[in-house]
């Protein structure tokens, strides 16, 4: 009885349910694009216990005007490019590190087709980095 309900109920408010429907979805879809995120803290323990690889994508004039310690530079334009350059890294965890943040969230999904099962974005990018008050390299 219940199921013939809600078959005429959403038969009869089609429209209503597809915009809730898409309301639902547009709400989920930012934490399935993000990807996983970590803080300064846990990238900090990433770096320190597992050997984690942090992966600047910014370009060379903004990584040379400063990054975290350690980070390898690799321009987000030339990521499959050098794809080659990370063989090496795949079974550690990656950080991938930008300003602030949004330009690393793209390069998740490409890096994971690549092969790379534990990617991760720096929550604020550089800017957290500095702001948390960890030393950065020039």
């Amino acid at each position: 009885m219940q199921e013939v309900n809600l078959l005429k109920f959403v038969t009869d408010n089609g429209l209503l349910v597809a915009v809730a429907a898409a309301s639902g979805a547009m709400l989920i879809w930012p934490y399935l694009r993000r990807g996983a995120t970590v803080s300064t803290q846990e990238a900090t323990l990433m770096m320190n216990r597992q050997d984690a690889l942090v992966l600047d994508v910014r370009e060379p004039a903004e990584f040379g005007g400063g990054h975290v310690l350690g980070s390898r530079n690799l321009p987000l334009a030339q990521i499959e490019a050098r794809a080659g350059d990370l063989e090496k890294h795949k079974a550690k965890p990656v950080i991938i590190v930008c300003q602030s943040g949004n330009r690393a969230v793209g390069v998740v999904g490409r890096l994971r087709k690549l092969g790379f099962q534990q990617v991760f974005v720096l929550a604020g990018g550089v800017a957290a980095w500095q702001q948390a008050g960890l030393p950065l390299e020039k």
